[in-house]
């Protein structure tokens, strides 16, 4: 939804080569945002926060099935899930407002077409979200790699729990809890780390705007870009690393390896 709702605008100034202030009613330029540029930054701001969010919510249904099944059976349900996707997109879409409203301001970033929140160079009116921001991002950061590693350690000590059988065909290789357990366990590494990697860029440009006073809007652009990396990359890790190809694969390393033990 994201993409589809910015790709357009950045589309269309880059059609009619203009900037997003020009492009829209009520901008004069970078000083003076218009509507277009406003409604970009909001855009800009509640697509990386609400995704964020709801993985955040994954990583913890993860954590809990696998380490707490009793409570997670108990207490998660369907509903819950369900109430959940609106509860949390509510709850983004009035915090990244606030901007709109006075506390932060929006601002348009070189090359011109692409808008998000003054980083450096305002008052503290002007700051205040970035860091709040920032640290929010931070936090669920944080949260999502505690959640992942922990689920990770639960998918290595079932793996190892599991019995160990003689030679047997490969479909009931294939098909043994062990490997599953293995697949799952790649995979949310490979996403663990993606994510890890991708996401401080942001909140360190952020912080270095606010505190010392760091004005580079190619190294905003750069922080930008590297963060997109992970929502472009990330679907397709999830697609290629859950083929069959793939497991496989990783089958026949942990064998070769089991072997040599």
């Amino acid at each position: 939804l994201g993409k589809c709702l910015l790709s357009p605008i950045v589309l269309a100034a880059y059609a009619y080569n203009r900037s997003l202030s020009e492009l829209g009613p009520g901008g004069r330029g970078e000083d003076e945002p218009g509507a277009l540029c406003q409604l970009f930054a909001f855009l800009m701001a509640f697509f990386g926060l609400a995704p964020t969010l709801l993985l955040l919510a994954m990583a913890l249904e993860c954590w809990l099935s696998l380490g707490h099944p009793y409570f997670y059976r108990r207490h998660l349900t369907r509903r819950l899930g369900a109430a959940l996707v609106p509860a949390a997109a509510g709850l983004c879409a009035l915090f990244c407002a606030l901007p709109l409203l006075g506390f932060g301001a929006p601002m348009q970033y070189c090359p011109g077409t692409w808008c998000f929140i003054r980083m450096a160079g305002g008052g503290p009116s002007q700051l205040g979200f970035p860091v709040l921001y920032a640290s929010l991002m931070g936090l669920l950061v944080l949260a999502i790699v505690a959640c992942n590693v922990s689920s990770m350690r639960q998918l290595y000590g079932m793996a190892r729990r599991q019995p160990r059988r003689g030679p047997a065909p490969a479909a009931t290789a294939a098909a043994s809890p062990r490997m599953e357990e293995l697949d799952h366990l790649v995979l949310l590494a490979l996403m663990t780390v993606l994510f890890t990697v991708c996401s401080p860029g942001s909140f360190i440009r952020a912080y270095m705007g606010a505190f010392a006073a760091d004005f580079n809007e190619n190294a905003d652009l750069s922080a930008l870009r590297f963060l997109s990396v992970n929502s472009i990359v990330d679907p397709w890790v999830f697609i290629i690393f859950r083929t069959s190809v793939f497991r496989s694969f990783v089958r026949r390393v942990c064998r070769r390896l089991g072997s040599r033990r």
